[in-house]
């Protein structure tokens, strides 16, 4: 197998006396989703700030395209190539989804010196935004007010705006939360279809959504990793089933 894109080694994040993520390693590939499960407060989001930058590990590395990005800050990793989603909604509803994905792709793409050029008519970021929002599925949708989709439409929007910001890998924290059956299959459907461009690291509750997409499924309890396999043998790992899934899944 190619070397990972993404990669964490014995990542720790301790608060006070508190280790909320105790030496977990996982590697990440292009062409793969990567699920993470587990109860609350298992650790998984903790995680996910890490590797996004959002805050520091306490030990550990992350190692990403072969380099040590350890130190780096949030906004150095986002430039590199790694975009994030979170659990609740984080768009900007008065403004057009169109808009939205702009502002995304010009804080990636800054051109402070085109002093005479109007932001929402640079061509670099409008062309990202609208190649974003094709690949999301919401291209028809650019021009409709953000706060005005239904709630899996803005979850798509969520992951349009990472798009904009050209990733390699997505780090996309619940997805699927609050969808009806209809919003989950068009969620499954674009994650399907985005990796085979990226790598892509899911945090998720739905197990039966999480089953069906992943191609490898890491299991945390009390911030550790009890086990990471293929999902077949998740579902028949022993200790999987007593610790998360339960004996009748």
């Amino acid at each position: 197998m190619a070397e990972p894109l993404l990669r964490s080694n014995l990542l720790t994040r301790r608060f006070g006396g508190l280790t909320a993520v105790n030496g977990v390693s996982l590697a990440l590939h292009a062409g793969e989703v990567h699920a993470v499960i587990g109860t609350n407060g298992a650790g998984k989001s903790t995680l996910i700030n890490m590797l996004s930058g959002e805050i520091p590990a306490s030990g550990g590395s992350i190692h990403f395209d072969g380099h040590d990005i350890t130190d780096w800050s949030q906004p150095k990793r986002a430039r590199a190539g790694i975009g994030r989603s979170y659990q609740r909604t984080t768009i900007f509803p008065e403004f057009t989804v169109l808009e939205n994905c702009r502002l995304c792709a010009q804080a990636t793409l800054p051109r402070p010196w085109a002093l005479w050029e109007a932001a929402q008519r640079c061509e670099i970021s409008l062309a990202a935004a609208h190649e974003a929002l094709a690949a999301a599925g919401l291209a028809e949708m650019a021009q409709r007010g953000a706060g005005t989709l239904s709630h899996g439409g803005k979850r798509q929007l969520e992951i349009a705006m990472c798009l904009a910001t050209r990733p390699r890998v997505l780090l996309l924290d619940e997805p699927l939360a609050g969808m009806g059956a209809e919003e989950t299959e068009r969620m499954l459907a674009l994650l399907a279809a985005l990796k085979a461009t990226h790598a892509v690291l899911l945090v998720e509750h739905d197990m039966d959504a999480v089953f069906r997409i992943a191609e490898r499924i890491t299991v945390m309890v009390n911030g550790e990793v009890i086990a990471s396999d293929a999902p077949a043998a998740i579902r028949a790992n022993r200790e999987v089933q007593t610790a998360y899934l339960g004996e009748g899944h």
